[in-house]
């Protein structure tokens, strides 16, 4: 079992202006842990969105402190700076970047990113409450999504199959107010091959994890875990 990143560098201050890891995190890291074997050798890797940089050293620990370049990008000048704290706490070099999702990087990334990760302002509120959180900059813009939850998701979904090398993975979280099954037909349709392979109640919300490939790679199915 690979141990939860620490984050106990971080404080109460950093949490008011940045993403604790939570339910949505940690069912985030089970996903990426069972598919371990699969996931070594990813050369660059990179995590949309990055918050206190939990995931991204748990890529680290997967994937080898040295194996890999650690992309994170994140909007919030303060999550930039727990992500790179959260990287030398947990002896991962991660490089922080300071932009909105991709935006900094293209196209120096077209079709290099071995492994792509986004856990995504998922819940779904008004487009006004979405809009205003993500200009303001409070902690909302972690989790307003807008109309479906979908408004920061859909601009990162029509970049992916951009992003991702030959053998590349992404890894989306979602809920069913995303409408996860009409997300993967999208993605079908971008010629990108997806499936469900976690999902969890966490009180109100029902966690999904996303994987998402080229369809020549061959991945094993995982059993649906719904009780």
């Amino acid at each position: 079992m690979i141990p939860t990143p620490t984050t106990s560098h971080l404080s109460a201050a950093d949490f008011e202006s940045v993403y604790e890891p939570a339910e949505d995190t940690f069912i985030l890291l089970d996903a990426l842990e069972q598919d371990a074997e699969l996931l070594k050798g990813s050369r660059l890797v990179l995590e949309i969105g990055s918050g206190s940089g939990c995931v991204s050293a748990f890529l680290g620990a997967i994937c080898g402190p040295s194996s890999a370049l650690y992309l994170c990008t994140d909007l919030n000048p303060h999550a930039a700076r727990c992500t790179a704290l959260t990287g030398q706490s947990n002896s991962v070099p991660l490089d922080p970047v300071l932009t909105d999702l991709t935006s900094a990087l293209h196209p120096r990334l077209e079709h290099a990113v071995d492994l792509l990760v986004f856990n995504p302002p998922y819940v779904e509120t008004d487009d006004a409450e979405a809009f205003d959180a993500q200009e303001d900059g409070v902690i909302e813009r972690a989790w307003a999504g807008g109309i479906g939850g979908m408004r920061v998701t859909n601009r990162l979904l029509e970049q992916v199959e951009t992003l991702l090398s030959p053998r590349g993975i992404f890894y989306l979280v979602a809920v069913p107010e995303n409408k996860p099954l009409q997300i993967i037909e999208d993605m079908k349709a971008r010629g990108l091959h997806g499936e469900i392979t976690l999902k969890r109640r966490a009180g109100r919300e029902h966690l999904h994890i996303l994987r998402f490939s080229r369809p020549a790679e061959s991945h094993t199915a995982v059993d649906d875990p719904t009780p």
